[in-house]
């Protein structure tokens, strides 16, 4: 009920004299989370930072009823975690069991997380979508990479004394938008 327009007409006496307003819902929102978990990611406790800012960025998600998807890069093959549900409390003990090892299939990530949007737009366009990347850069090789179809910020977890930079140039092809994971902030 629209209190003020109400009580503006004077008291209401009939159930029709109160003046009523629609809610107005946020627009969904879903953020897709790729974390490169290779073996690099652990020198220097560039996975461990990580997990703590995961931490609180799934925090701000469950505030903001975000939805997530969570893709890991890590071994031969990406794998999915979580697809487009709830941000909740019952991703800490997967966060807490995120460990690092092996190889780096980030570019087929990069490559499985785009045709999801692209199949996630199609099934929700009225959904805001927003990719987080979260790697090192350090890859052995890779061809120029397509951009994602939604807002993209790659988050730099290199904290190497010498940088290779990288994860900078990737952030160009991607054409998303790069912060250095010493310097991220969240962003309501």
């Amino acid at each position: 009920m629209a209190w003020l327009p109400t009580l503006l007409k004077g008291r209401p006496r009939q159930r029709q004299d109160l003046c009523w307003q629609q809610r107005q819902a946020r627009p969904a929102e879903l953020w897709l989370v790729i974390v490169d978990a290779s073996a690099s990611t652990r020198r220097h406790q560039a996975l461990a930072q990580t997990k703590g800012l995961l931490a609180a960025l799934f925090d701000q998600a469950y505030r903001q009823r975000a939805r997530l998807a969570l893709l890991t890069a890590s071994g031969r093959t990406p794998q999915w975690q979580r697809h487009g549900l709830k941000a909740s409390a019952a991703l800490q003990p997967w966060l807490q069991a995120l460990g690092a090892g092996g190889g780096t299939p980030l570019i087929a990530a990069l490559e499985l997380a785009r045709h999801w949007l692209q199949a996630r737009r199609r099934a929700h366009p009225e959904e805001a979508l927003r990719c987080l990347v979260f790697t090192d850069g350090r890859l052995q090789y890779w061809n120029t990479v397509q951009p994602l179809p939604c807002a993209t910020l790659l988050v730099d977890m290199e904290l190497a004394p010498v940088r290779l930079g990288r994860a900078q140039r990737l952030a160009q092809q991607l054409q998303a938008d790069y912060q250095h994971l010493q310097q991220f902030r969240l962003v309501d």
